[in-house]
């Protein structure tokens, strides 16, 4: 199985490195595909560039066997400029791994605002989704197309490579990249929050001093 995890990166922080790492172990996955997205279409434009986002993801993950960086968003707008829609994501990774199951990892506020996601529904034709809980969270009321879709165990996402819903209560830390970017442009130290190697990048470039 291949998890597939989304974000703008902006920066990467441990926050997210946690995440991946920890849905990697319980899920038992093959690897985990960290997409830095080009265009995001249900947020701001990103602080820094694509490039500076992406190195320090390389930077961020150097080394830790099972995490991997995929650039297909950030190419694919390098010719079509469009937004970076998930869909289009899942199907491009669909057609590179077509007897893979895929795991597309959010969490609960994207899964809060999935009907409103690009042809939401057919991202179930090329992955599963987990949404990652924190503790105490409570499943909300279902629809009926969510319900029957909602598997009840690990195993099943294996059995088939697309299409179930699952939840996953994992450790989740509290740290926000906007935090971040604002603590660097009060001149504050982020140290613990971030890789080291990706402190002395956003120090050498100059990242997030202004607003």
């Amino acid at each position: 199985m291949i998890g597939i995890f989304g974000g703008t990166f902006d920066p990467v922080h441990y926050g997210h490195l946690r995440s991946a790492l920890e849905v990697k172990d319980i899920f038992g996955l093959d690897e985990v595909r960290l997409i830095p997205c080009a265009d995001p279409p249900h947020r701001g434009q990103p602080a820094v560039t694509a490039e500076m986002r992406l190195r320090m993801l390389e930077l961020a993950i150097q080394d830790r066997l099972g995490l991997t960086v995929d650039t297909r968003e950030l190419d694919r707008h390098k010719t079509d400029q469009t937004p970076s829609y998930m869909v289009d994501t899942l199907q491009s990774l669909r057609q590179e791994f077509p007897n893979e199951p895929l795991l597309l990892f959010i969490g609960t506020d994207a899964f809060e605002h999935l009907t409103g996601w690009h042809q939401w529904q057919r991202l179930f034709d090329y992955a599963h989704i987990a949404v990652m809980t924190r503790p105490g969270f409570e499943t909300p009321a279902l629809n009926d197309f969510f319900k029957a879709r909602l598997a009840k165990n690990i195993d099943r996402l294996r059995q088939q490579n697309a299409g179930q819903l699952y939840f996953q209560q994992i450790t989740q830390l509290d740290i926000s990249a906007t935090a971040i970017r604002d603590m660097i442009a009060r001149k504050q130290n982020p140290v613990f929050l971030l890789p080291d190697a990706v402190i002395e990048y956003i120090k050498q470039n100059k990242l997030y001093e202004t607003h």
